[in-house]
C-alpha cells in the first residue's frame, strides 16, 4: 500500500522566507527623498538615485523609512567612486547594495520578484508553448545557425 503524503500543517519545514515579496512599483504619490544638501553630486549619482527611487525595489523601501539613511550611505560611495574610480569603493558598493536588493541576484537571495503584468506572463507562455525551429539533415535552407555544424 502506498504512503499517502504528510498533511501541509504537520510540515516542520515550509521553505518558506519571510521576505517573499512579489514588487509592483512605487505607489501613486511617493514622492522620492532628494539626495541630502552641502555636496556637489555628480550627475551619475543623480541618475543612479532616480533610477533606484523609480525602480519596483523602491517599494520596500517607503514603509520605513530607514532604509532611507542606508541608501544615503551608498549614494555617498557611488558619487565617490564616480569622482575617483577604485577597485576598493567598487567591492563596497557592491556589499552594500546587496542589502536593497537592487541586483537581480539580491532580489532572489530575498525571494523578491518583480510582477511583469499580464503582457509579459502571456509572452512567455507563447515563447514556451512554441515548437523549436526545425534544422534540415543537410544543414540547408534553414535560418538557424546550428544548421551548419556537424559532428567530428
Amino acid at each position: 500500500m502506498p504512503q499517502l503524503p504528510k498533511d501541509p500543517k504537520t510540515r516542520q519545514r515550509r521553505n518558506r522566507a519571510s521576505t517573499a515579496r512579489t514588487l509592483t512599483g512605487v505607489p501613486d504619490g511617493f514622492d522620492a527623498p532628494t539626495l541630502p544638501a552641502g555636496r556637489r553630486w555628480r550627475q551619475a549619482t543623480r541618475d543612479w538615485w532616480a533610477d533606484v527611487w523609480a525602480s519596483p525595489m523602491a517599494s520596500e523601501f517607503v514603509d520605513g523609512r530607514v532604509d532611507v539613511h542606508g541608501l544615503y550611505m551608498l549614494a555617498v560611495l557611488v558619487d565617490d567612486f564616480w569622482r575617483e574610480p577604485s577597485a576598493s569603493l567598487a567591492a563596497e558598493i557592491r556589499l552594500q547594495r546587496q542589502c536593497f536588493g537592487l541586483t537581480p541576484i539580491d532580489r532572489r537571495r530575498l525571494q523578491w520578484e518583480i510582477d511583469r503584468g499580464e503582457d509579459a506572463s502571456e509572452r512567455t507562455r507563447k515563447r514556451r508553448a512554441a515548437p523549436a525551429p526545425k534544422v534540415k539533415a543537410d544543414g540547408g535552407g534553414s535560418d538557424d545557425p546550428r544548421a551548419v555544424l556537424h559532428a567530428v
